[in-house]
């Protein structure tokens, strides 16, 4: 697969992590994408995406693509026999400035771009991509789509400047002391980073703590799980199970088997360390 990616130009960049184009065949028909402290966008250009968002959910499709505002679970992933997108990884807080409604109401709820900027615009914008040269190309008429729909976005000061301590700290940080450094109550936080964000500051934190804890883990050589569960403030075991499942999909013993996988399989792939192989 071809994967090019770069970081967008001010004032893009206080916002987003990476633009990025993806194209080719995927290493396997369905992945799964363990939850993440940020959110993400898609330009689909090829056949439809199946998206699954979590047990007992039904599959859904998404042909122009799709929004996901910070995953709190496991998605599934289903790829065409050959992918062709765009999209961009935002910082948590990031996604605001560029969605009609409150990032909650799409907490677990990926949406496609056509809820998200409407369908002429959205046609408009695949039309423009699909007739691109080549990637960096593609990804400059991404970028001055975004920058046409940047507008200002009230409590986005705080709520980046909170986020931006979760993110430092690893997620290793007393929420209480979040609230007084930005001298607001606990309630008035927690409201704005749900209407930012999609989660609480608490939520966040614990996201970055866990995808901190599993991007840890070798596979390729013994685990001490009680030290992993230790290490990420659990001292339960079983709850650290239960955790890990909800954000990975999978078991921790399951977990190690599949990156061992996708490590023998497709060695120095373009999606190793996150995505994992379902079939």
């Amino acid at each position: 697969m071809q994967y090019v990616s770069r970081v967008p130009r001010p004032p893009l960049d206080g916002l987003i992590d990476d633009l990025y184009y993806l194209e080719g065949t995927p290493p396997y028909a369905r992945l799964a994408l363990p939850a993440s402290p940020a959110a993400f966008l898609i330009v689909n250009l090829g056949a439809p995406l199946r998206i699954r968002a979590g047990d007992g959910i039904e599959t859904a499709e998404y042909a122009d693509g799709c929004m996901v505002t910070t995953p709190a679970r496991a998605y599934e992933f289903g790829y065409p026999p050959r992918t062709r997108s765009v999209g961009v990884h935002f910082k948590p807080w990031g996604a605001a400035p560029f969605l009609p409604m409150p990032a909650a109401e799409l907490c677990d709820r990926p949406v496609t771009m056509e809820q998200v900027w409407g369908r002429p615009a959205v046609a408009r914008l695949r039309d423009r991509l699909a007739t691109a040269d080549e990637p960096h190309e593609m990804l400059t008429l991404l970028e001055e789509e975004l920058m046409r729909r940047l507008g200002e976005t009230a409590g986005l000061g705080l709520v980046r400047q909170a986020s931006s301590v979760i993110a430092a700290t690893g997620g290793a940080v007393a929420i209480g002391d979040l609230r007084v450094a930005a001298g607001v109550s606990s309630t008035h936080l927690a409201r704005r980073f749900k209407e930012l964000i999609g989660v609480t500051p608490k939520q966040l934190a614990r996201s970055y703590r866990f995808a901190a804890t599993v991007l840890a883990i070798d596979p390729a050589g013994p685990i001490d799980w009680a030290g992993v569960a230790g290490g990420a403030g659990y001292f339960d075991q079983a709850h650290f199970g239960h955790e890990f499942r909800a954000f990975t999909g999978l078991t921790p013993t399951r977990y190690v088997e599949v990156r061992r996988r996708f490590l023998r399989e497709h060695p120095g792939h373009v999606l190793d360390g996150w995505p994992l192989p379902i079939d």
